[in-house]
Parts: structure tokens; C-alpha cells; sequence
């Protein structure tokens, strides 16, 4: 619900503006897209053609730039860099969060980085450097250095009016960790404790030691579950031998979540997620002509399989009508259980510990659809065409070919991520091919057998 109400507001937003730039007044274009936050103006620069991007970029307050920036994907943040200056981009840069600033990093030209680093002070500069450090999609690339620390021998008291020195808190501030002398991660305190619990309570007895911290090196994936499990808001990131570095928020977990989301609806098409909607023709072509090329392949070896049963077609043409029907539903039937076995993968659910008592169920559940949609597709074969055999081999052709599907969704995904490929965008086409060839191959070889015996 929430997420059909963004769209609409999405939708509205746009009209609204194209509206606008259409007019050539370029006042109220600045009004409304100054009065929406930087991650809604990321989304409508997505949103729009070259040229209108363009233009409503530049309406952009420079303030808000650097927001901007981290909330569009890879290709339209190149296309917005390409149309700034060095100092342009340091302006709007130099005052990011760190973790946002690092995710920006490898984005920016060497000499803004350089201008970027020499902007900063040394702590901050350090904090950078520590983070670019890391592996990409890795806690530490996701985590923000500036966190709030406590030690145990201190009260309520202390704590307090050491937050009203600093005047502010970082975002998203939950909780202070809780360290030891060394720097090690000790558990947490919650701010709303020390506004409930008498000044001279000292802090020992207020920690919460239940919430593990996340090691540096967890893969972003595993970070996102993690805090979906436990409903985090804020989580500490510590090195191998438990020094506090940082913390992750649930901000950047929402990111990970939603690029996830577009990962595997996109990659099943062979489309990045990155692409802009609105990328230039020749690009676009480029990275989609190899996923078509490789289906034409596999279209191919299906249409192999197809002709080496010509002559059964030429003698039998009501099999050229129905083939589509077996090789579709096979398609269909093996799509869906690809689509959970992808989810089950990325959320951690499936693996070698249930991967059979997932196929033997996978396996039934075919079965049973093959049972009651043969049965109907075979009624429907011989009302059509009066022809109880012919009936017969579609009704058996599709049971195998379900079952085939089935084998295909489970097996397919699980060998790819042992082989360190992506489920999500290599599946499909293999899918897509066991379920054809096996759907042509049962209805046309038992045709063979049965019909031309």
C-alpha cells in the first residue's frame, strides 16, 4: 500500500513538472523541486529524458547536491558528474557523511578526491580513507565512523551533560556503545534509559550486552537480513579483535533492501539495475544485446530439438498447434519456483541443508499441477480434435515437463551460486531452455512413439 501511494505521488510529481518545464518557466520548476527532499529529486531526475534532466538539475539547490547524488543509481550519477566542475562537485561532496562519501568515492575523478581529502580535517580524512579501505559491499563500506562512545565507570549524569557539550548527535542515534579502555565493544545503552533512569545511576547498569556487534567483513546482504531480523535501527561494526570502528544505520539498510528488490526483478530480464531508464541508445544496446544473443543461442537448441522430429509434424500437424502449450506452461511452472528459489538464496533460506527436502516437495507439487492442468489440456485436445491418443501423449508430455520445470527452478539456482554466479540474472535463460527442449522433446517423442507406431 505504502509503496503504490509513492508511486502515485511519484506520478504526480512528474506530470506536475513536465507540465512546468513545458511552459518554459523555470520559477515554479525551482519551487517544486526545492520543496521535495533530496531522495524525491533523485527519483524524478531517474524519471526524466536528458534534456529536461539537465535542465532541472542545475534548479537543484547546491545544498542538496551531494544527497542527490547518493540517491540515484550508477548511470544517471555519471551523467549528472559529466555536467559539473571540479569545484562544483567538491562543493556539493565535502560535506556528505562519511559512508555516504565513500559510497560516492569511486564515482568522483581522482582530483576532486584529492581536493575532497584536503578539505577535510584529519580526523575525518582518516575516517575516510579507513572506510575506502573496505570491500565494496562489505559492513565496512557501509558503515559510518562517527559514533558516540561511553565507558562503564560513568553515571547518567556524566553521559548527559557530555551530549549537551556536543550540542548534537549524529542521525539515526538510538543508542551509545558502550567501550572498553582498549576501544572494544562492550554492549549498548539506549538513550531513552538515560532520560528514564536517575542521574547517579552509572552506566555498568544500564547496558545492554544482547545485541551482537557486526563483524567488518559481513557482506552487505547479510547485514540487511540481520537488521530485518532484529528490527535494528542502529548497529556497532567491529574489527577481529572486537575494536568498535563504527556503526551502520537503518537508512542505509533500506538502500540495500530496495536495490535488492531491483536486482533480482531486473536481472531476471538481463537488465542492470543501474541503467538509466533513459541511457543513450548505444549503451543500452550494448549491455542488452548480449542477453538476447545468448536467449537467440539457447532459442536455437530448442528449434534443434524441434526439427529432428520434422517428419513426425509433417505427418501430424496438430502437433505444430499444441507444442506452444506444453513448452509454455513448462516455462510458466519452472518461473515460479526460480522466483522462490532466488529469494530463498538471497535471504540466506536455501542451501545444501534443505535443498532436497525442497526438491521432493517441489517435485509433488508439480506433479499434482501436471495431473490437474494435463488433465484439462488433454479434455480440451480431444474435444479439439477427437483424438484420444493425441490427448493422452499431452496429458503425459506435460506431467514430465512440470516436473522437468520443477527439477530446473531448484537445481539451476543452487549450481549457479555454487559456481559463484548470480541466480537472478543467469537462471532465467537456462530455465528458459531446460523447460522448451524438455517440453518439445516429451510431447513430440512420445507423439513419435505413440501416434506413428
Amino acid at each position: 500500500m505504502a509503496e503504490a501511494v509513492r508511486h502515485d505521488k511519484t506520478a504526480r510529481q512528474l506530470r506536475l513538472l513536465s507540465d512546468a518545464l513545458d511552459t518554459g518557466r523555470l520559477g515554479p520548476v525551482r519551487r517544486l523541486v526545492n520543496s521535495l527532499s533530496p531522495a524525491e529529486i533523485g527519483n524524478l531526475l531517474e524519471s526524466l529524458p536528458a534534456g529536461k534532466r539537465e535542465i532541472v538539475w542545475g534548479l537543484v539547490d547546491p545544498e542538496d547536491d551531494g544527497e542527490v547524488l547518493v540517491h540515484v543509481g550508477d548511470d544517471v550519477r555519471e551523467s549528472l558528474l559529466a555536467d559539473m566542475d571540479p569545484d562544483e562537485i567538491v562543493a556539493a561532496v565535502e560535506d556528505l557523511d562519511i559512508d555516504d562519501l565513500a559510497e560516492l568515492a569511486e564515482d568522483l575523478p581522482d582530483t576532486v578526491i584529492e581536493e575532497v581529502l584536503k578539505s577535510m580535517d584529519r580526523e575525518n580524512r582518516e575516517r575516510l580513507e579507513q572506510v575506502l579501505s573496505y570491500g565494496e559491499d562489505t559492513a565496512g563500506r557501509l558503515m559510518n565512523p562517527d559514533v558516540i562512545t561511553v565507558r562503564t565507570d560513568v553515571t547518567v549524569d556524566v553521559v548527559l551533560r557530555y551530549l549537551r557539550l556536543r550540542g548534537e548527535i549524529p542521525e539515526h542515534t538510538d543508542h551509545l556503545f558502550v567501550v572498553s579502555r582498549r576501544h572494544q565493544y562492550l554492549g549498548r545503552v539506549a538513550i531513552a534509559s538515560l532520560l528514564t533512569h536517575d542521574a547517579s545511576t552509572p552506566i555498568n547498569e544500564l547496558i545492554d550486552d544482547e545485541q551482537p556487534a557486526i563483524a567488518v567483513d559481513t557482506p552487505d546482504t547479510e547485514v540487511a537480513t540481520q537488521f530485518s531480523d532484529h528490527d535494528w535501527i542502529s548497529a556497532p561494526v567491529v574489527d577481529e579483535n572486537n575494536i568498535l570502528l563504527g556503526r551502520i544505520t537503518i537508512d542505509d539498510v533500506v538502500d540495500i533492501i530496495r536495490a535488492q528488490a531491483e536486482h533480482q526483478a531486473l536481472s531476471a530480464a538481463g537488465v542492470d539495475e543501474d541503467e538509466d531508464l533513459f541511457s543513450p541508445v548505444p549503451r543500452a544496446f550494448r549491455r542488452r544485446v548480449v542477453w538476447l544473443a545468448i536467449n537467440l543461442a539457447t532459442a536455437f537448441l530448442a528449434s534443434s530439438v524441434v526439427g529432428q522430429f520434422q517428419g513426425t509434424i509433417d505427418r501430424l500437424v496438430a502437433l505444430a498447434v499444441l507444442m506452444p502449450i506444453v513448452a509454455g506452461m513448462g516455462g510458466n511452472a519452472g518461473t515460479q519456483v526460480l522466483a522462490l528459489m532466488v529469494r530463498g538464496l538471497a535471504l540466506g533460506q536455501v542451501g545444501a541443508a534443505n535443498a532436497n527436502a525442497l526438491l521432493w516437495k517441489e517435485l509433488r507439487v508439480s506433479m499434482l499441477n501436471g495431473l490437474l492442468i494435463g488433465g484439462i489440456v488433454a479434455i480440451a485436445t480431444w474435444a479439439w480434435f477427437r483424438d484420444g491418443e493425441l490427448a493422452l501423449v499431452i496429458f503425459a508430455a506435460m506431467i514430465i515437463n512440470l516436473m522437468s520445470a520443477a527439477s530446473a527452478g531448484v537445481l539451476v539456482p543452487l549450481t549457479l551460486k555454487r559456481m559463484r554466479l548470480d541466480p537472478a540474472l543467469a537462471g532465467g535463460v537456462i530455465l528458459t531452455t531446460v523447460t522448451d527442449v524438455m517440453g518439445f522433446f516429451s510431447f513430440l517423442g512420445l507423439a513419435t512413439l505413440v501416434l506413428l507406431r
